[in-house]
């Protein structure tokens, strides 16, 4: 026994091991078993804590990061993103070597050395945490690894818990990856600039290059902001910025990683930032882009803003410039006729609140001119619809939805239903030409009454534009001076407003239309962009195209998921749609579109039609090439704010499309292209008396083209005589 207990006491270290500590040796080893077992447990337990909230590993192996959508244009240019996190995914190897010693000098020396966690720089700063009674300010104790388990699997909070889950998923990490695995995935994650994730987010958004372009002091700038991004941010703290981008270089001279030349060049360098305005640029595509992205959200949910896809546009910039151009030279003027017309006291009782007149009478409201100025400010705002397309294809080339995106994202070329007034009587018209009345078909100039569309039976009598009336019209004419008189005795007598329905059906439109005599003057409502689309059969030999935005989609490696398909239909027989281009070229050259040459000098072969709705409240001008075809709505959201007395289509729309037609062929070099008839175009002379085959002895003949199938099979059987007829100089009207 003597000799067990010194053998024991050697083992527990001790000279000497009395009886009675020997014979207590079992409930000490059980004691001690248990202590072992409770500190397991603990152990156990705290990890188990500690791992909620914690990515598992095949979180870690399966890192997607979320990546902006880019949006180009047609012409290459980007021109949006969409993302949650504006961040762009760029490979270790694209990234400069600048910019990868600049963050490991300033945030972790020691990366390629250690396993996640660096012990020493740990205990120094716990050292520190607690001298300082648990203030956390100044960090310094994580390293690249924790740094990035933090910001991506954990949340901001300053607890010794949360800097312990830190410690455990950086070792993971670690675990997961190899050190430029990590450094790459650090590169592209941190916040490098306010409001923007990774590398070359930032160097875009402060210096509008990419990361491989940036310079030593850039990437400086650039490291020094990983951490604190808000704070060293240099448009609003410039100095402060400027200290810390000089810190980091000072850490790459002490790492070797610059020459003191280098150091001593830069730290004397100027921040110099790329210029930020206020006032969107001239090609703002702000409501084309929210269309495309409402498109992509209706397909692709969520994912559009954190899958990094790569989005090719129909969009052509140069157009789009030339739309914003001619809509913000014109729009201004026609504010200000608004303006004035809202001054007079008829206008401005309907926008006046009635809590004003409670008190006061609406010429006493009417004496405090800043307070009426406001009110005109704040609620006469003249709004803009305008589509650019190619009607081969549908190609939307550009769009504007609206005076201001900031002020409203209401996308008024696609979402707002608005009358179309006399924009509409093409398809009236060229219903009536594919049933065979052709342009020198010939109607009453007088006045004609007609059924309301309030349900309830009422008749009213609608007046031509200029209040004219007169004889027998041809069609041809009666589109050049857009008669109202002589489209409703169209649609009256010749082609019922059922069948005008489905033809405008047929060319694209989809809104609800009544059948109503009234449909034949545009009083029921549309879509911009759909009624532009229409006027491109016209100038595609009556194939109608859907308007389409997106040509291709790529995912982040480049891989092809989508590309646009088009949709076309032949709508209209060729001779048709030729027949009705030869119309509107009327209009647009001796019609009401006239100012189109006269005044913008467009002179290339090009249809059109104006717009102008009762009470001037809508104002359209559409017009169209062989190679495009463009439209444009000016009006008040509320559809009963008037644009003011004679603030015709001519007047307040033909502004904007023509000098965007101009700038347009001139831009891209568009020869002036006529209008190819088809073989079954033949020119005949018509007896206007008769609408027969006109001979030598017809007093009034009109010389003008025809679809082969409804040339009249008869001569004029009611002139005869030699002494019947005139000097041809005065009877033949050639078109």
């Amino acid at each position: 026994m003597t000799f067990k207990r010194s053998v024991t006491a050697k083992v527990l270290g001790i000279k000497k091991l009395s009886k009675k500590d020997y014979n207590r040796l079992p409930q000490l080893c059980k004691w001690l078993i248990w202590l072992l077992v409770v500190g397991l447990s603990i152990t156990v337990a705290g990890i188990w804590y500690l791992s909620r909230g914690m990515p598992s590993f095949e979180q870690l192996e399966n890192f997607t990061p979320e990546l902006a959508t880019k949006v180009y244009s047609a012409d290459g240019k980007l021109i949006s993103e969409f993302f949650t996190q504006r961040r762009f995914y760029t490979p270790l190897s694209e990234i400069p070597t600048n910019m990868k010693e600049a963050v490991l000098a300033v945030e972790d020396h020691q990366f390629y050395k250690h396993w996640g966690v660096s012990p020493s720089r740990f205990f120094l700063v716990t050292f520190k945490y607690l001298l300082s009674g648990g203030s956390t300010e100044g960090g310094g104790a994580s390293t690249l690894t924790q740094q990035l388990a933090r910001r991506l699997y954990l949340t901001p909070e300053q607890t010794v818990t949360r800097k312990l889950k830190e410690i455990l998923t950086a070792i993971l990490i670690e675990r997961a990856y190899t050190k430029d695995e990590i450094l790459e995935m650090y590169m592209n994650q941190m916040q490098f600039s306010y409001a923007t994730y990774g590398a070359e987010s930032a160097a875009r958004y402060l210096f509008d290059k990419s990361i491989q372009d940036v310079t030593l002091a850039e990437a400086a700038l650039l490291a020094g902001a990983a951490q604190r991004p808000g704070i060293y941010n240099p448009y609003q703290n410039y100095d402060r910025t400027r200290s810390r981008r000089d810190f980091v270089l000072s850490r790459m001279l002490a790492e070797g990683y610059i020459s003191h030349a280098d150091y001593d060049s830069c730290v004397v360098e100027e921040i110099v930032l790329k210029e930020r305005s206020e006032q969107a640029p001239i090609d703002d595509p702000s409501y084309f882009t929210e269309h495309v992205r409402r498109i992509l959200y209706e397909k692709y949910g969520y994912d559009i803003y954190e899958t990094g896809l790569k989005i090719y546009t129909t969009m052509d910039t140069r157009l789009q410039t030339a739309a914003n151009r001619a809509i913000r030279n014109h729009l201004p003027k026609l504010q200000a006729r608004v303006n004035n017309a809202f001054r007079r006291r008829r206008n401005f009782a309907y926008i006046c609140p009635p809590s004003l007149l409670k008190n006061k009478s609406l010429e006493q409201v009417m004496r405090d001119k800043a307070l009426v100025d406001s009110l005109i400010a704040e609620k006469c705002r003249v709004q803009v619809a305008f589509i650019a397309l190619d009607p081969h294809n549908g190609h939307i080339l550009a769009m504007v939805g609206g005076r201001n995106f900031a002020e409203s994202e209401f996308n008024r070329a696609t979402q707002a239903i608005r009358q179309p007034g006399s924009s509409f009587k093409p398809i009236l018209y060229t219903t009536a030409i594919d049933n065979g009345f052709m342009p020198f078909y010939t109607k009453l100039n007088q006045p004609v009454t007609v059924e309301d569309m309030d349900g309830q039976g009422t008749r009213w009598t609608p007046q031509n534009y200029d209040h004219s009336v007169g004889g027998e019209t041809p069609l041809r004419e009666a589109l050049r001076r857009s008669l109202n008189l002589v489209s409703v005795r169209l649609i009256k007598d010749d082609v019922p407003s059922q069948r005008v329905i489905e033809y405008a059906r047929n060319l694209g439109i989809s809104t609800p239309l009544e059948a109503v005599d009234a449909l034949a003057l545009g009083a029921i409502g549309v879509k911009p962009i759909e009624l532009v689309s229409a006027f491109a059969v016209f100038a595609n030999k009556g194939v109608y195209v859907k308007p389409v935005a997106i040509l291709k989609i790529e995912d982040k490696y480049g891989n092809v998921i989508e590309t646009a398909t088009t949709e076309s239909r032949g709508v209209l027989r060729e001779e048709t749609a030729y027949i009705m281009a030869s119309m509107l070229q009327t209009v647009a050259s001796a019609g009401t579109g006239a100012a189109s040459r006269s005044v913008y000098k467009f002179y290339h072969p090009a249809g059109g039609k104006t717009g102008t709705t009762n009470e001037y409240t809508d104002a359209w001008y559409i017009t169209f090439t062989p190679e495009l075809v463009a439209g444009v709505w000016v009006g008040l959201d509320d559809p009963k704010m008037s644009l003011g007395e004679r603030q015709s289509g001519a007047v307040a729309a033909l502004p904007i499309t023509a000098p965007f037609m101009k700038a347009a062929v001139d831009t891209l070099h568009i020869p002036p292209t006529p209008f190819d008839p088809p073989a079954g175009i033949v020119e005949v002379e018509i007896c206007m008396e008769t609408q027969k085959l006109a001979t030598e002895y017809c007093p009034n003949v009109i010389r003008d083209i025809c679809d082969v199938r409804y040339v009249p099979k008869e001569k004029c059987d009611m002139h005869s005589g030699e002494k019947s007829r005139q000097p041809t100089s005065q009877r033949r009207i050639r078109y």
